[in-house]
Formats: structure tokens, C-alpha cells, sequence
């Protein structure tokens, strides 16, 4: 076949293929709400990890500055004593040598010089040996606090510095909710369910327990903020640390910390104000009785009272 033929034809047939293939291609470009919705789980389920990581480090850096500023309290008292403690040693040895020099003269002339003498240096001696004694012992403490702060000191470097890693991070994070957000308008027409407060009847309990599911009850239709604790949003460990504050309790703001804090228990012995946690503890919920938690979801929702097996719990956990 002839050159020019078969050009002509490989371009009729080229111009054929495509023309088959193309509307394949503009059929499937757009995914379904189905497909949406999928995808806004998936990616608010990570994004939750995430958070939680950010939290946790928040928890840790509070932790460490406490401990280096009680370090500190008691590294000023016992610098005082060392220094006052060294000033003391100067001067007793400063005495010691003018008065021994002295001494040591009238001794010669004198018929009991030589007893004398040597009582008094040897009482010197001993209360020179003494406050070095002391000097050595407080020093050795001193250095024990200046090692103790060093490591504090240097623990809290290494976290300030994760902190600027995680600010770089948070950034990120917002750009992947605003990204959340887009979808959730593609899907839903708004980039937030607003909810509604609950208007219902609250379960009369007892004790701590008792404030911290009131508390909860009275958090339903505020939205999810990310890193909050209230009061005009929550995050999910967010919302368990502010309802147990209300009632005289402190957790930390994580999940995984929340669940090292409390008593572990089975699901039998569950009950009203417990903690039930999920998704590989990146999430957490209060129990408030009749199979239900109360919650903050995720990006874009707002916190709600929902069945226990919302999600496959993993872990239940006992304020107290």
C-alpha cells in the first residue's frame, strides 16, 4: 500500500478512536455526591489523627514548662545558700590566717605557747573542714537541680522546636479543611452543618459524672473547631476535657492521653460520664447512658448525641 494511503488511514482511524474515547472521558470527570461523601470521611478521619498529634504535643510542652519553673523556684533558694555558704568558708579562712600568724608568736614567748597553740588551729581546723563539708554538700545539690534543669531545658527545646514544626503543620491542616470545606459544598450546598441545641430531657445522674454529661448535653449544636475546648466550639478531645473540667476534673486535651488517665473498663461496666474512644485513639466521646455519647465529629459538623457503635469502639476508660 502506498505511503499516502496508509498515512490517510491511520489518521482516519486515529480521528475515530478519539472520537470514541472522549465522551468515556467527559462522562467520568466529575465524581458522585456518593463518592464525595467517601472521600470528606476519609479525610477528616486523618485530619483528626493530626489534630490529636497537635494536641498532645500542646500537653506535653505544658508539662515540661511546669516542671522547669519548679526547678527554677528551687534553684534560687539553694544558689543563695552555696553563695552565702562560700563567703563564710573565705572568711573563716581568712581569720584563720591572721589569727594563726598572730598566735603562733605569742606562742613562742609565751610559757603555754605551745598547747595553745595547737588547740586553737585544730579547732579551726575543724570548723574550716566543717563549712567545707557543708559547702560540698550544698553544692552537690545545686549541681543535682542545674543537671535536673538541663534536661528539662533541654526537653523543652526539643518541643518548642516540634511546636514550630507543628505550626508549619497547622497551617497545613487548614489548607486541607478549607479543601474539606469546598467539598463539603459541592455535596451538601454549605461548607457546615449548623446544629441545633438540645432541647431535650437530660438525664438526672449523680455526682461529677452527673455535671459532666449535663455539660455535654448543653455542648450539642456547637461546631467543630479544630484544637478548641470551648467555650464556642470543641474538638472531640476537646469536648471530654471541658465536660469533666466542669465537674472538678482535669484530662489533658488528647485522646490517647485521656485514655492513659483514666481506669480502663469493659463495655459491660459502662456508664454514664465514662469515655469511649475510637479510630486507633485519635477520637473520644462521653457515654451518657441508654447506648448514647455525645460528641464532636469532625470538620464541618458540630457536637451531637450519637449511638456508642457510631463507630467499632476500641477502648473504654473511668474519670476518677
Amino acid at each position: 500500500m502506498p505511503s499516502a494511503r496508509i498515512l490517510l488511514r491511520s489518521l482516519v482511524l486515529t480521528g475515530l478512536a478519539v472520537g470514541l474515547i472522549a465522551p468515556a472521558t467527559v462522562a467520568q470527570a466529575e465524581p458522585s455526591a456518593a463518592e464525595l461523601t467517601q472521600q470528606i470521611n476519609k479525610s477528616s478521619s486523618e485530619l483528626e489523627k493530626v489534630i490529636e498529634s497537635y494536641n498532645k504535643l500542646n500537653e506535653q510542652i505544658k508539662v515540661t514548662k511546669a516542671t522547669a519553673a519548679q526547678l527554677a523556684v528551687k534553684l534560687g533558694p539553694l544558689e543563695q545558700q552555696a553563695t552565702q555558704s562560700r563567703a563564710e568558708v573565705t572568711a573563716l579562712a581568712t581569720k584563720a590566717y591572721k589569727q594563726g600568724n598572730l598566735r603562733t608568736a605569742d606562742a613562742l614567748l609565751g610559757d603555754d605557747g605551745a598547747e595553745s597553740l595547737l588547740d586553737r588551729l585544730g579547732t579551726l581546723d575543724y570548723l574550716a573542714r566543717d563549712r567545707e563539708q557543708r559547702l560540698a554538700d550544698l553544692t552537690a545539690s545545686q549541681q543535682q537541680y542545674i543537671d535536673q534543669k538541663a534536661r528539662v531545658d533541654a526537653t523543652l527545646a526539643k518541643q518548642t522546636a516540634q511546636a514550630k514544626e507543628l505550626e508549619a503543620g497547622k497551617k497545613k491542616i487548614e489548607g486541607e479543611i478549607s479543601k474539606l470545606n469546598e467539598t463539603r459544598r459541592k455535596v451538601y450546598g454549605t461548607a457546615s452543618n449548623a446544629g441545633s441545641k438540645y432541647t431535650g430531657k437530660i438525664p438526672a445522674i449523680d455526682g461529677d459524672a452527673g455535671k459532666a454529661v449535663t455539660f455535654a448535653y448543653n455542648a450539642i449544636g456547637k461546631p467543630y473547631v479544630f484544637a478548641a475546648d470551648g467555650p464556642n466550639g470543641y474538638d472531640c478531645s476537646g469536648l471530654t476535657s471541658a465536660a469533666w473540667r466542669a465537674a472538678g476534673q482535669s484530662l489533658p486535651h488528647n485522646a490517647e492521653m485521656q485514655r492513659d488517665r483514666t481506669t480502663p473498663i469493659s463495655r459491660s461496666q459502662l456508664q454514664a460520664g465514662d469515655l469511649v474512644f475510637y479510630n486507633n485513639l485519635s477520637h473520644v466521646a462521653l457515654y451518657v447512658g441508654s447506648g448514647k455519647v455525645i460528641h464532636a465529629p469532625q470538620v464541618g459538623e458540630s457536637v451531637t448525641l450519637a449511638s456508642v457503635d457510631m463507630m467499632t469502639p476500641q477502648g473504654f476508660g473511668r474519670v476518677g
